[in-house]
């Protein structure tokens, strides 16, 4: 517990109020991207201006919320609206492909039997 610091400032009140991000597609494994040349948004706040510094690599938003130590909901409001501007890109971690049926039929066949 030596390292818990409340902060004096709300969490809503970074986000406006807002609890819901604009965009349900980002999740905490999404990989978040900026680019390096891109002017940096002039009226962004110190977390959005944090956030896009981290980010000039590829990062997780699990892990900027970590390194922000903010919560991963309020991480996600703050890239979204990074994202509905423009400043921030987003990228899926992995896609997966949904395993054949022959595949799912033997598995249950196998349950099955146990």
């Amino acid at each position: 517990m030596d390292d818990y610091r409340d902060s004096p400032i709300r969490p809503y009140v970074l986000t406006s109020g807002r609890a819901h991000p604009s965009r349900n597609t980002i999740r905490p494994e999404t990989l978040l991207v900026v680019d390096p040349d891109a002017p940096r948004p002039v009226s962004a706040s110190r977390e959005q201006r944090a956030l896009l510094d981290m980010c000039s690599g590829v990062l997780s938003l699990a892990e900027a919320a970590a390194h922000l130590r903010l919560p991963v909901s309020l991480v996600v409001v703050i890239a979204s609206d990074l994202v509905d501007t423009g400043h921030l890109s987003i990228r899926s971690a992995l896609r997966h492909s949904l395993p054949s049926a022959e595949l799912l039929e033997k598995v249950l066949d196998g349950l099955r039997k146990l």
